[in-house]
């Protein structure tokens, strides 16, 4: 006999046929009525013991979180809320549970709770739910970049360059603490060190990711990045996954079309392939947004969300465009901005973002052309000499969840921006050697993972839509 899922089953109608099913027990109750889940769904089936041909040892054993196999009768359901039901011939507990040492029980528990508990929490709705819609993610992003002509490329994870230049970066190496070895002039010596140089785990791959986009026209890296930054937000993470798209002969308005066709995709696929978990995740948003202040709540419930971004088309609004409707907005002008806008060259907040998205334009919002003072070296420098081709996407609840640029292409003008801000020319060689040799306009943005699912799942804390957070002080499991 066929091991069948719960998913599997939930949606069949052929009535009395023999079954089998493994999965681990949600509840039991009456002795007999067995709520079982495998992962495949987040609705359980319900499986009915005939008790009295069962023996008081195994009804026992049934308990919140056991592993159990039963072979039975899939038949009409006769009581509400499933139309189907197993009648269990034959069942075997193939892991116990003790119910008082248990932590995953069948009630309410705290977000701060399960953290410390993660390697259960995956058990509960919620979080099979998130875990679910963030791996259907992960194949749209690889189902969408392959379909469109794009080559996956794997970034270094570690590597002697800072992407982003802010230095918050985790060092790699295999020198002893108790005894670091030191130069002459009492300075780490590296050369003692196991790559010969001060190496770091990567913040991004884009730098790597431009030299093979001039070589293979269209690239893409997902994978782990790393920061060092002592931050304990709920926005923040030390350990995340990147997205980061490279395309040759693109230059800014190709990267805002890609952007924006990429973002309305994947989350399309998950709004048709994720439907169950959607709902169950927008319900439960929706009763938290009761608990809070009015002034507090969302207008928008996740489903609305998420159809917002995928059914409007994106506004494109230039920095100095929305400084003005910043500055002279009523929450602006009445000082309800924690971060008020006095002039252009400020460094918008999410609470700037989302205004943007939610109260003004209505729709996402790509904002674009910023102060060259505020963004990274590499981006491309208009001919006004004050800012650069950047370009930022702002969902609503979130602000922004995509940064990206037309990148420079200009050798003289690239070495002039990195001796400008004091980087080391020949840290760079490889990447300056690129705008030697048939050099060409190209673009990309990032897209931090974990901003996506958080967007896709409703869930507030960032610690709660990857499987083991890494956060300060925080390596457990």
């Amino acid at each position: 006999m066929i091991t069948s899922n719960v998913a599997e089953l939930l949606s069949s109608d052929k009535f009395l046929q023999e079954v089998e099913i493994k999965g681990w027990v949600r509840t039991f109750r009456a002795n007999r009525f067995i709520a079982l889940n495998d992962g495949s769904t987040i609705n359980n089936i319900q499986c009915v013991v005939d008790f009295e041909n069962t023996s008081e040892d195994i009804l026992k054993k049934i308990t919140t979180g056991a592993a159990v196999s039963i072979k039975g009768t899939l038949i009409e359901s006769q009581g509400k809320g499933q139309t189907v039901e197993i009648k269990v011939a034959e069942l075997e507990i193939l892991g116990e549970s003790n119910p008082d040492e248990y932590p995953i029980q069948p009630k309410k528990h705290s977000f701060e709770f399960l953290r410390e508990n993660a390697h259960l929490r995956v058990r509960t709705n919620t979080f099979s739910a998130v875990m679910r819609v963030r791996s259907a993610l992960s194949f749209a992003v690889h189902k969408y970049f392959t379909e469109n002509g794009f080559y996956n490329f794997h970034a270094p994870i570690i590597t002697g360059s800072d992407a982003e230049g802010a230095g918050e970066m985790f060092q790699v190496s295999t020198l002893g603490l108790d005894n670091v070895p030191k130069d002459e002039d009492g300075n780490v010596d590296y050369k003692k060190d196991f790559f010969g140089k001060e190496t770091n785990l990567t913040v991004s791959g884009q730098l790597e990711a431009e030299t093979y986009a001039m070589a293979l026209g269209k690239v893409y890296t997902f994978g782990p990045t790393f920061r060092a930054e002592n931050s304990n937000t709920t926005r923040h993470l030390s350990e995340f996954w990147m997205i980061e798209p490279e395309v040759a002969f693109n230059n800014l308005d190709d990267n805002m079309d890609l952007a924006e066709d990429f973002i309305k995709s994947v989350i399309t696929y998950v709004l048709q392939h994720c439907k169950d978990d959607i709902a169950f995740l927008d319900n439960r948003l929706t009763q938290e947004e009761k608990t809070k202040p009015a002034n507090q709540r969302s207008e928008m419930t996740l489903l609305e969300r998420l159809n917002f971004v995928a059914e409007n088309n994106f506004k494109r609004v230039s920095y100095t465009e929305a400084i003005d409707i910043l500055r002279n907005c009523k929450p602006n002008k009445k000082k309800k901005f924690q971060f008020p806008i006095n002039e252009w060259g400020a460094d918008l907040q999410s609470e700037h973002e989302r205004f943007l998205v939610e109260k003004h334009f209505k729709c996402p919002v790509i904002l674009f052309d910023y102060p060259a003072n505020i963004k990274a070296f590499y981006m491309r420098l208009n001919d006004d000499g004050k800012t650069v081709r950047a370009m930022d996407v702002l969902f609503p609840g979130i602000g922004e969840i995509v940064g990206g640029s037309q990148r420079e292409e200009r050798l003289d003008v690239l070495k002039q921006k990195i001796s400008d801000l004091n980087i080391d020319e020949k840290e760079l060689w490889w990447y300056i050697d690129t705008r030697k040799f048939g050099t060409a306009e190209h673009s990309g943005f990032g897209l931090g993972f974990e901003r996506l699912v958080q967007f896709s799942t409703g869930m507030g804390n960032i610690r709660d839509v990857i499987p083991y957070p890494r956060t300060p002080q925080n390596a457990e499991f």
